[in-house]
């Protein structure tokens, strides 16, 4: 029976790539890319070939392989796995290149930092310290061909084949032969001069000193060009010049340099280091501590190198959100290093955290993933959102803290695209509609009114005409001014989506009625969107065979391109609105309110440019829009409060008292001011108008007059108040801060234009 030998090295678990050997230290070994056969990760392979008539390299090669094998360091080249046979010896290492390609390439993309090199030389000088203190060993071999990077950019110390013990067991240090290296030898070594009385870490310290000269000024041509610094920063150059001394004895330790450099206004005493060490250090941490580094991350994660970002502040952040109590502390910094990664690897690391988060009942976490929705929007998919996120995120319709309810409104403007026909045409819609029927904060209904005229052309057809006209309409009467502006807008930015029997019998009316509105803005607004009605219904009534084109998006299913005018009219909601509402209006207790104007951009006039090709919708029925009874509103409304109660919200209130014990206390001014709004006796007139003029047009009937607001609750603060870590409000007053409730129907209203116009209240 025959027997074969096994061959080890086809048996080897890993694989060397087919590309060319990327280098390695001077000497026999050879640096080649690799990955592991079973699960394909990368890593590198040194490979050095046993060759007859040269034993003691090979044995400076076992002895390289031992020592490697037994170090672990975090500062040192990692030990993975190695093949030893008559042949050949293989050392796999985490994957690294060489420091010399590395500087190269990355001084030749114009992305080399000092940062970068500072932290690089603080590891390797802590290598250093942890061989000679903590292991009585000298490394012998310290210079630019010893040190690998990594992915994340974290400096390694290698090339251990002439390392020897500082204690002198296991005779002296071995002999290189390769002229290469004996170049970074001390010059007490060379010339037998009797300076030879040093400390054990003298000679290293020498080679430490060629290789900060050789990371600043390229390879070192000679050991005399030691004494010109040449490019090395001059917070470096007093501590590199004690380490390439003369006299041996005057070096310092490795400890001791570090601690030098890391003295105020040290080379090496800067935020990147800090947050290095940080890092590493992160597990020991207090709480509090991890939130203030995670807190003060973000504001210095720009300036840190893309590799460190991703490899290295990625996985402590995944950590800490994971296993740790940070919270939405990491969500700032965790968006940011997102930037850097690829689609796949974003949807594979951080959309599970971001899926995971919107369960969670912390509202300052619940808040900020709102707010920051635009930078992983584009990752989500629309099973996901359907499924995982917006039954989460339609909570925040129903919290009673008022910025939680804005961000809402708000995020729908991203999630409508990715929406299904439930969610988007009978769920979402239900919320709207309480929402600005019954929200007592004025701005949350306008922005209500706005999302919706943003929106509209994401709804089906049968939702469009059932929807649009009553909730714009009913906006239009609300006695927040910026509310009804939004109303007019609204109308204009979804023109296209209203037939002309619509827009005659309809919307023109509504419009009409605001031409001697006490706010300029609503005058303003309401003219031209009327021009612009007008101009359509002339241009019809000349040419009838125009019907067909002026009404072709009004039965379009419900398409993303059919937004393109909406945005150009409605384009101020974002922008001008947005400032109002990221700080809800704020009474002033001792003044009474003044008039203020909204600003405004000019419409334009004519018909959409987007025609997509008409195609017939199904319209969902909805019992909300078309009911008129005001207790099935209040069933709904009760059905979700109690569905609302049964969830596990327990952490809420106690961390809406967390917030509350922060801030100052305002319920005082800011509840006496609102109530004394609330009983203004031109406000109570204005409702009365309303609820007429709501009874005289049975077409709003899916939008149902809602009571006068009420006070909020004691102890409810408005959106403005609280503070969720974003950047720091604005001084600027709020441009809606002092608007007045619109004047009784009976009294004659003092209007900023000529009595002569003809207008009269």
């Amino acid at each position: 029976m025959w027997f074969f030998a096994r061959d080890p090295v086809r048996d080897f678990p890993f694989e060397l790539s087919p590309e060319l050997p990327e280098g390695g230290p001077p000497g026999p070994w050879v640096l080649h890319r690799g990955r592991k056969k079973a699960t394909g990760s990368p890593v590198s392979i040194f490979v050095y070939d046993v060759k007859p008539g040269v034993e003691e390299q090979t044995q400076v090669a076992k002895a390289a392989f031992k020592r490697l094998k037994t170090l672990r360091h975090p500062n040192i080249l990692a030990y993975i796995d190695g093949l030893e046979t008559d042949r050949c010896l293989h050392i796999v290492t985490e994957a690294v290149t060489p420091l010399g390609a590395y500087l190269k390439a990355r001084a030749e993309a114009g992305d080399l930092r000092e940062l970068e090199l500072s932290w690089g030389l603080h590891q390797i000088v802590k290598a250093l310290s942890f061989l000679v203190n903590d292991c009585s060993l000298i490394h012998n071999n310290v210079c630019m061909a010893a040190v690998f990077v990594d992915r994340a950019g974290e400096w390694k110390l290698g090339g251990l084949d002439y390392m020897y013990s500082a204690q002198g067991n296991g005779g002296g240090p071995p002999r290189k032969g390769i002229p290469e290296l004996e170049q970074y030898d001390p010059p007490e070594l060379a010339d037998g001069s009797g300076r030879a009385a040093r400390e054990k870490w003298s000679a290293d310290m020498w080679r430490l000193g060629c290789l900060i000269w050789e990371v600043f000024n390229g390879p070192l041509p000679r050991a005399a060009a030691l004494r010109n610094p040449g490019k090395i920063p001059k917070s470096l150059v007093p501590h590199y010049c004690e380490l390439v001394g003369a006299n041996p004895k005057v070096r310092p330790n490795p400890a001791r340099f570090l601690q030098n450099c890391r003295a105020p206004g040290g080379f090496m005493n800067n935020r990147f280091v800090e947050t290095n060490l940080f890092l590493e250090e992160i597990q020991i941490k207090e709480p509090a501590e991890k939130q203030k580094f995670f807190q003060e991350l973000s504001k210095s994660l720009d300036s840190f190198p893309e590799d460190f970002c991703r490899h290295k502040v990625l996985p402590q952040l995944l950590t800490a959100f994971e296993f740790g109590s940070a919270g939405a502390v990491v969500l700032t910094p965790l968006f940011k290093v997102g930037k850097f990664l690829g689609a796949a690897e974003y949807q594979r690391k951080i959309i599970p955290v971001v899926v995971k988060m919107f369960s969670s009942t912390d509202r300052a976490m619940r808040i900020r993933l709102l707010q920051q929705m635009e930078q992983f929007i584009q990752y989500l998919d629309e099973p996901t959102v359907n499924t995982q996120i917006f039954p989460h995120v339609v909570h925040g319709f129903l919290d009673t803290n008022p910025a939680i309810r804005e961000q809402t409104v708000k995020s729908m403007l991203l999630l409508a695209p990715k929406l299904n026909e439930t969610n988007l045409n009978v769920e979402l819609m239900k919320h709207f509609a309480r929402l600005q029927a019954k929200d007592e904060q004025g701005p949350i209904r306008c922005n209500t009114t706005v999302c919706l005229g943003k929106i509209g052309s994401y709804l089906s057809a049968g939702t469009r005409h059932r929807v649009l006209t009553s909730a714009f309409s009913r906006a239009t009467k609300d006695p927040f001014a910026p509310s009804r502006v939004a109303g007019v807008l609204g109308f204009a930015a979804t023109h296209n989506l209203y037939s002309m029997t619509d827009c005659a019998h309809k919307i023109l009316p509504v419009l009409c009625s605001l031409t001697v509105d006490p706010e300029r803005s609503v005058r303003d607004q309401a003219f031209k969107a009327i021009r612009s009605f007008l101009s359509k219904l002339e241009s019809v009534s000349e040419d009838p065979t125009q019907l067909a084109e002026a009404e072709k998006d009004v039965h379009a299913a419900s398409s993303p391109g059919m937004g393109g005018a909406a945005a150009s009219w409605a384009g101020w909601a974002v922008t001008g609105v947005s400032s109002l509402t990221s700080k809800l209006i704020r009474a002033h207790p001792t003044a009474a309110p003044a008039e203020t104007n909204v600003p405004q951009r000019p419409v334009p006039e004519g018909l959409p440019a987007p025609a997509p090709t008409p195609v017939p919708a199904t319209p969902t029925t909805s019992d909300h829009w078309e009911t008129q009874e005001e207790s099935k509103d209040a069933e709904e409304d009760s059905t979700a409060a109690d569905r609302w109660d049964d969830e596990d919200w327990g952490s809420l209130e106690q961390e809406a008292e967390s917030v509350l014990a922060q801030q100052d206390n305002w319920s005082t001014g800011g509840q006496a001011s609102w109530a004394g709004q609330t009983s203004n006796p031109g406000h109570k007139s204005q409702e009365s108008d309303w609820s007429s003029w709501e009874a005289e047009d049975a077409w709003e009937q899916g939008w149902q007059e809602p009571s006068p607001p009420e006070p909020p609750p004691e102890g409810t603060r408005l959106a403005s108040e609280y503070n969720w870590g974003g950047p720091e409000p604005s001084d600027k007053g709020d441009p809606f801060a002092a608007l007045s409730v619109r004047r009784e129907a009976g009294a004659q209203p003092t209007l900023p234009f000529p009595a002569e116009a003809g207008l009269v209240g």
